[in-house]
């Protein structure tokens, strides 16, 4: 599974970038990157999320 954000949804305010434990997500030029050799796809991001631009997908 692969952590994806949804450029259009997100606001880049960043809640997730605080949030995650395993510090996979950066703010630059306004937009959130995933680093997937860190994240762990444990998922508080995406459930902290206010308005859903986060997702669990397969790499496909």
């Amino acid at each position: 599974m692969v952590l994806k954000v949804d450029k259009n949804k997100c606001l880049s305010c960043a809640g997730c970038v605080s949030i995650c434990p395993n510090d996979a997500l950066t703010l630059r030029n306004m937009i959130i990157e995933v680093d997937e050799n860190k994240c762990s796809e444990c998922a508080i991001c995406i459930h902290f999320c206010p308005v859903g631009a986060l997702r669990l997908t397969t790499n496909l």
